[in-house]
């Protein structure tokens, strides 16, 4: 499978931290404590100001020569530290896409276009200068400078360069084939093409700017975590603020520095170092996967889909039916019957031609090696007359096609008398598609021709049942034929003899109901569905309508990736879940770190809090702000790899959620922070 193929190929080139990534995170990091950046995150921006707090009374007590001057610069360098290992999560997180916009970039700037004027001539120059409608040839072993859709030719074209798949693909004018991406390079002939999309608006730009974060805009989620933990971090303000205050009218003293270490430890830092490195790296995955996302509000409705619509052909089945079966008229030979349908089809390079041929052979034997006479004239497939064949030079003529059209085709002979219609309908429920055979006005067979399911369908519409969602199968079958397959396949639903104006009020229905729908396409009629859609999967290799009008594109054209897409979107929510309940629940042990060092002096009672039996108020509060720092980075693989989905109900996941990083948010600190007091103590850095 292409998206599998791609998900190796991507895990292969690109490590969770190469040393590439490493480096220019590390730089950045530094970058990013521009007061301006840390603005945008509340939590780190008051981290920072307690840096730059505690710095001063450090450098104070420094030159005065205080006692206190080697525990203030330990508490203000591993604030300084806290900062930078959350700038640097997100930096990293940033690096992972910076190697592919630069790529993209280069191949961008250093394209030439052959524009075609008006009167025909041709002039050279760059992509760059290329506007909407303008015309450009692209011949053999050249780059198609822009996005855009093929009016003339047709080509084999490596698109590589975006979606990673060595395979070529065939684009040709007319038809769902005919959109090309700029960046792309054409194989063999050539093709005239028109470009969709002005400087700054085509596929690459949306690339560029996506994967360099430039115009990622918050999720509703990631805006709504964000007030929660600015509201918590202005409690945390107030509460702090409000001891000093108490401990002073309590005849003991605590300093500026020791209250900082404690509103750092206590604010979810965790969480505020991480936030930003989750959902870049939600992002990320997902263009992993070869899918262009144009926000990242499409990713995490993803992972809210209450409801999936797939396409049946090329979706749900392989789109090419094959002869599955041929039934001949009461009183006509199968060799006979099997004889038409091989003349009928020898000149149909259709799939389904080609398997009826096939077919056929395999009943003839030895027999099928014979030629088509000489005169022999084809009658083509039309989808006016829905019917192909041929007229051989002895005056026979034989058709095949959809039985109505045949039917009435063969009473322009006379009347018609058949047995075959039961054998018609039992083809049809089975979900196969019947074809009628005729020769001269009569018939003589009827042939099955059946969808073959995709490998492991079952298997995936059981993955998507455990997480809730309901797949609805869309086809313009008719419903007999749909409803089979439907069945076979193991969809909740099916939609047969679908239109865009059915297509649109199923999603407005379901939508109305309060669900979520994701829809996959890649034709021009799939557009207001997939506008409609809440997370709409346009095809890389469909039309442009298609790609504009969705909020995803998939680069390899597999449908099915609208999967992974999904679970994609449901990790990206647990991971921010999961931190955030890790970062809340590691305060606990803090307080038992923090508080008793405080209130000690004053309350010798409050020692009965120090459960980790930490053996100095000073050591107490350093090994939380070390513990606090280290937590971030330790966890910087899980905010970008994601935590591991599997399908299963909410309660489910909230229960394991709770127990793995609740529970062991609360447990892993106690162990921590009382590794670090000990090493503390051994190196005798803490008094």
């Amino acid at each position: 499978m292409p998206s599998e193929r791609a998900l190796q190929r991507h895990a292969k080139a690109r490590p969770l931290l190469e040393p590439r990534i490493l480096r220019s995170a590390l730089r950045d990091a530094f970058v990013k404590l521009d007061p301006r950046v840390q603005a945008r995150n509340p939590v780190m921006f008051v981290v920072e100001v307690g840096a730059v707090l505690t710095s001063i009374y450090w450098g104070h007590a420094f030159f005065a020569r205080e006692s206190s001057s080697g525990f203030d610069f330990a508490i203000s360098a591993w604030l300084w530290f806290t900062v930078l290992f959350a700038n640097f999560a997100e930096a990293a997180a940033e690096g992972r896409g910076k190697a592919q916009a630069e790529h993209l970039r280069r191949t961008k700037s250093d394209t030439v276009a052959y524009r075609r004027s008006p009167e025909g001539s041709i002039e050279a120059i760059s992509a760059n200068l290329l506007r909407r409608d303008d015309i450009v040839v692209v011949r053999a072993g050249e780059i198609i400078p822009g996005d855009g859709e093929i009016v003339e030719g047709a080509a084999t074209v490596d698109e590589s360069a975006i979606t990673g798949e060595s395979a070529p693909v065939v684009r040709e004018a007319g038809g769902d084939r005919s959109a090309v991406t700029g960046g792309t390079r054409v194989l063999s002939d050539a093709i005239v093409v028109r470009i969709a999309a002005n400087p700054g608006e085509s596929f690459l730009d949306r690339m560029i700017a996506l994967v360099e974060g430039a115009q990622r805009q918050k999720t509703p989620n990631e805006i709504a975590l964000s007030i929660l933990l600015s509201a918590l971090t202005i409690v945390f303000v107030i509460v702090v603020a409000s001891l000093y205050p108490y401990i002073s009218f309590a005849g003991s003293h605590a300093s500026i520095v020791v209250l900082t270490a404690l509103l750092v430890c206590l604010i979810p830092t965790t969480i505020g170092g991480l936030l930003s490195a989750i959902g870049i790296a939600g992002m990320d995955r997902v263009m992993q996967r070869n899918v262009l996302a144009t926000s990242g509000r499409a990713v995490e409705a993803a992972g809210d889909v209450d409801t999936l619509l797939l396409d049946k052909t090329g979706t749900i089945t392989l789109g090419n039916r094959q002869a599955s079966d041929l039934l001949a008229e009461e009183g006509v030979e199968i060799e006979r019957a099997a004889r038409a349908a091989w003349l009928s089809s020898v000149a149909d390079e259709t799939p389904e031609g080609r398997s009826i041929v096939t077919f056929a052979q395999n009943l003839l034997g030895s027999a099928a090696s014979e030629r088509t006479p000489e005169g022999t004239t084809f009658v083509p497939f039309s989808a006016y007359t829905r019917m192909s064949g041929v007229d051989l030079p002895d005056g026979t003529k034989i058709r095949k096609g959809a039985p109505d059209s045949v039917l009435a085709w063969c009473n322009e002979f006379g009347p018609v008398h058949t047995g075959l219609m039961p054998d018609i309908e039992r083809i049809a429920r089975r979900g196969e598609t019947p074809l009628l055979l005729a020769v001269n006005g009569n018939v003589v067979a009827t042939i099955a021709l059946k969808d073959i399911l995709k490998p492991m369908m079952g298997e995936r519409f059981a993955r998507l049942r455990a997480m809730g969602i309901r797949t609805v199968m869309i086809t313009g079958d008719n419903p007999l034929t749909a409803a089979a397959i439907a069945k076979e396949a193991g969809v909740d639903d099916f939609l047969a003899e679908a239109t865009p104006e059915a297509k649109m009020n199923l999603i407005k229905h379901e939508q109305a109901s309060g669900r979520l729908v994701a829809m996959t396409g890649d034709g021009t009629n799939d557009a207001p569905a997939l506008a409609q859609a809440d997370v709409g999967v346009a095809m890389n290799s469909g039309t442009q309508a298609a790609k504009e009008a969705a909020n995803m594109i998939d680069l390899d054209s597999d449908p099915t990736k609208l999967i992974e897409v999904v679970e994609i979107g449901k990790q990206l929510l647990m991971t921010r879940g999961a931190l955030t309940t890790f970062s809340i629940a590691n305060d606990v042990a803090k307080y038992f770190a923090i508080l008793p060092a405080l209130f000690v002096a004053a309350y010798p009672q409050m020692s009965g809090l120090n459960l980790m039996h930490l053996a100095t108020p000073q050591s107490a509060i350093l090994s939380a702000v070390i513990f606090n720092a280290l937590v971030i980075i330790a966890l910087i693989p899980l905010a970008l790899r994601g935590v591991r989905y599997q399908p299963r109900g909410a309660a489910v996941a909230l229960r394991t959620n709770v127990l793995i990083y609740g529970l062991g948010g609360v447990i892993v600190p106690f162990i921590g922070i009382k590794a670090i007091d000990l090493l503390l103590q051994a190196l005798h850095l803490a008094g």
